[in-house]
């Protein structure tokens, strides 16, 4: 574990909840309405991930703005990346007029023209069609909503301190989605997350990358976070892990987790470090439960500045922008180790994350 200086604090004293109108344990169904404003600076996106049983992966986001340029006004954006069981890979992006933008305070119902994400933190619904690409999505919740003790994470002094919130409203869920490309149909089933993000200053002021992970292995289900703050906040680092076991979450402390990557190289598109294997080990007691993620397939390589303008493109070079986004599928193994013995073991598919905001430090970045 890296030590705290001050820089980072997920929020959880009691004042904080009370502040913020949620408790520590039971989720509201508000939670997952949008919670902050459109003006500047301010994002939220709601997001869905499905890695189905037929080998095809799915992922669809309905945004606010975009997520990398905050500071303009309410400018709704909609993603989809479909990858199919043939190799066959679309991604999919539509930015739209701000008056087709609805949004419900009081629940997660979410309109962007006649694309919707609604649902109850139990079961959801998403509709969304980009170009030729379509998906009808029905997902139902097998493990509760949770979040990382308040789930806002805070940097900065007190008085000043910038916000980056994140709630896990499906951990895991079973889902059932319909996608077409053009007239080709098809329907499969498989294992599917939902969660929801939302702050009050570009991102990419606050962290300099992060690595997000969700998997479900045996009847475990894990999501897991390294965050890594800018250089402003002395690159602290925060780890995020939950441990789920037949629904019923088993273990989410902090405090208790350390990360590792192993076999990390330079990714010839953006240029970043990227890890082949990134692994969260829990230790409580005399229990001891490592995650590790294994990549076999890159799905996703984003340069962030390649939809920009020239003229954006130009001056984030001059202010040091060297966003980029990655997004893998390979296998998650689990193993849960009693008194130094390993007790389970268990393997399967999984989908997660790179983002990196920052310039490349170092290849253990």
């Amino acid at each position: 574990m890296h030590r705290k200086n001050g820089h980072l604090r997920l929020a959880d004293r009691a004042a904080d909840y009370t502040r913020l109108g949620i408790t520590p344990v039971e989720i509201a169904e508000f939670e997952d309405g949008q919670r902050i404003g459109t003006e500047s600076g301010r994002y939220e996106w709601w997001y869905f991930d499905a890695h189905l049983d037929n080998g095809a992966t799915v992922v669809v986001v309905f945004y606010t703005k975009p997520n990398v340029s905050p500071n303009g006004p309410l400018a709704p954006r909609i993603t989809i990346n479909l990858t199919l069981p043939d190799g066959r890979s679309f991604v999919k992006l539509l930015d739209t007029r701000p008056e087709l933008f609805k949004a419900s305070k009081s629940a997660c119902d979410v309109r962007i023209g006649p694309n919707r994400f609604v649902g109850d933190l139990e079961r959801y619904h998403i509709t969304a069609t980009i170009e030729e690409i379509s998906v009808d999505i029905e997902l139902t919740a097998d493990v509760p909503a949770w979040r990382p003790r308040s789930g806002h994470l805070y940097f900065g002094v007190e008085g000043r301190e910038k916000l980056f919130a994140w709630l896990p409203a499906v951990p895991h869920g079973r889902a059932n989605v319909r996608y077409a490309i053009g007239p080709e149909e098809h329907r499969a089933s498989g294992s599917g997350y939902h969660d929801h993000n939302w702050g009050d200053v570009a991102m990419q002021t606050l962290m300099h990358n992060w690595y997000w992970a969700r998997g479900s292995v045996g009847p475990y289900t894990v999501i897991a976070s390294y965050i890594t703050a800018t250089a402003a906040y002395g690159y602290e680092t925060q780890i995020i892990c939950m441990l789920a076991k037949y629904g019923k979450i088993i273990a989410d402390d902090d405090a208790k987790v350390s990360f590792e990557t192993d076999r990390v190289a330079i990714d010839g598109k953006t240029g970043k470090p990227v890890a082949d294997v990134t692994r969260y080990t829990y230790r409580d007691a005399d229990s001891r439960y490592v995650v590790s993620f294994e990549r076999e397939k890159t799905i996703l390589q984003a340069i962030l500045t390649d939809r920009a303008t020239l003229l954006k493109r130009i001056i984030a070079r001059l202010i040091g922008f060297d966003g980029a986004y990655h997004r893998f599928t390979g296998r998650v193994t689990l193993e849960r180790f009693e008194r130094g013995v390993r007790v389970e073991h268990f393997e399967d598919r999984s989908i997660w994350e790179l983002m990196y905001f920052g310039k490349t430090r170092d290849l253990k970045a």
